[in-house]
């Protein structure tokens, strides 16, 4: 990414982490389209655990956007030996930080449920599926590393078959667990649970392999897995606003979702299903945010700073064309984009109506994403943190709750009054965060790269040094 033209590059870049996405997104559609054939109790259950999940998930955003960062700067800057040695300790801090999660998760599961307003059929659901997400986070944090540590070094095609190969396998046994067949007796929105436990522990394995091999693009090394209480620091710097970024978004996700619950099981059926479709453009984005993550990294590395700028401008104007076009689409043929998951026609109904709503806007939210992929390549995470608080807390919760929302005399009384005051507070929140993006990036106070030159790697070279070749150098794990 630091020589040559930048749109083809760009896109050479982008296109493998498009389509792992899609085929990660696939994966989403599947759980929702089998789930839905359970029944509206299912489905609303999946959908108010969805980003109640996230909100731990989201944690290891903070990991991944530091690998990104600081990985692709080592890189372009020359310095691979240091690139794999971060690799190595983000492994380690995966790890830790995900078994305590998946802990307290599955202790406090109850509760948390209880709290975000699940009753009856829908709570027994809703713990009996977050149950097995939160025993699955290990191996989810450990695959988001490894495609982290990937794409960071250029190879976004391998990140694409690791992608590939879990979400592929959830969406072949989704239907095993999920409906009544053979010996598993229909374990509805369990299952989903269930498959998605079993398809990212197969990733994180091959993972593993790939990275300890080293064939593609970066290798870890058994030897660096030795805590490294610098490298770790660094790694905690860069990435706690990232961490707090994802539980902004994650936090305002499960409150969005508990404002849903309080207009009954049809509207939040209606969301979840809306919200899958809405993952197109977090699809596309969001890969494409990865991408450019990736290429300002490098250039900064390389200390090439506008064409860092022109790999972000440009990545953000090649999204938006594309989810202009998927959003124009699903406005066209809301109720045939419905129907596929789900035959209830008040869900269906309600779904359409949230569509036509938020679908114009799509583009907004994938702009958005993508400039927050800039200045994480940048390593200013804070920077996009602060654009994911504006979003959530101040352009959307706040909106939302006013227009759907009457508050009587007594301050404790809230009565739901209008659901498409949630939608309309979504597109309100793209448009507003979007413009604050565009200004906040063209001040251009990210140029500088976040890597220290002088630093040392145990077994390799010094940065901006004629060091010797890494095998040379340690030639053993």
């Amino acid at each position: 990414m630091t020589t040559g033209a930048v749109t083809p590059r760009l896109f050479k870049l982008a296109w493998p982490l498009v389509a792992g996405n899609l085929l990660q997104t696939a994966y989403n559609l599947a759980d929702m389209f089998w789930v839905g054939r359970v029944s509206a109790e299912a489905v609303a259950a999946v959908s108010l655990m969805f980003p109640t999940a996230y909100l731990f998930i989201s944690v290891a955003m903070g990991l991944t956007a530091a690998t990104n960062a600081i990985v692709s700067q080592h890189i372009g800057a020359g310095n691979e030996r240091r690139a794999e040695r971060t690799v190595a300790q983000s492994v380690l801090l995966a790890v830790a930080v995900a078994v305590a999660l998946g802990l307290f998760g599955f202790a406090v599961r109850n509760p948390l449920v209880a709290l975000i307003g699940a009753e009856g059929a829908v709570f027994d659901a809703a713990v009996a599926y977050i149950e097995f997400v939160f025993l699955a986070i290990p191996f989810t944090f450990l695959f988001f590393v490894f495609r982290s540590s990937l794409r960071a070094a250029g190879d976004t095609k391998t990140a694409m078959w690791l992608v590939g190969a879990s979400a592929g396998l959830n969406i072949v046994i989704d239907p095993v667990f999920i409906l009544d067949w053979g010996p598993f007796l229909g374990l509805g929105a369990q299952g989903a649970a269930v498959a998605t436990f079993i398809s990212r522990g197969v990733a994180a394995a091959i993972g593993l392999y790939i990275l300890v091999n080293g064939g593609w693009g970066i290798r870890l090394r058994l030897g660096d897995l030795t805590p490294d209480p610098a490298i770790l620091r660094h790694l905690i710097d860069v990435g706690y606003p990232a961490t707090f970024d994802g539980l902004t978004r994650s936090l305002a996700a499960v409150t969005f979702a508990a404002f849903v619950a309080r207009f009954g099981a049809v509207a939040t059926a209606a969301y979840g299903i809306g919200i899958r479709l809405m993952s197109v453009s977090w699809t596309v984005s969001g890969a494409v945010g990865q991408a450019a993550a990736t290429g300002v990294g490098q250039n900064l590395g390389a200390v090439q700073p506008d064409r860092a700028a022109d790999v972000t401008w440009k990545a953000t104007g090649g999204a938006m064309a594309v989810l202009f076009a998927a959003g124009g689409l699903v406005y066209a043929f809301p109720a045939i984009a419905m129907g596929v998951f789900i035959g209830d026609q008040a869900v269906i109904d309600a779904g359409v109506t949230l569509l036509r709503i938020i679908a114009p806007f799509w583009a907004f939210f994938g702009g958005l994403m993508v400039i927050q992929g800039g200045f994480r390549g940048a390593g200013r995470t804070k920077v996009a943190f602060v654009l994911s608080l504006l979003s959530r807390w101040i352009f959307r919760v706040p909106v939302a709750f006013a227009l759907a929302y009457a508050v009587a005399l007594d301050p404790v009384s809230v009565t739901p009054v209008d659901v498409n005051g949630l939608w309309w507070a979504m597109a309100f929140s793209s448009v507003a965060s979007f413009l604050v993006g565009v200004l906040w990036f063209r001040r251009g106070g990210w140029r500088e790269a976040v890597i220290d030159d002088d630093a040392e790697v145990p077994g390799g070279p010094r940065a901006g040094g004629e060091g010797v070749d890494a095998d040379e150098e340690l030639t053993t794990d």
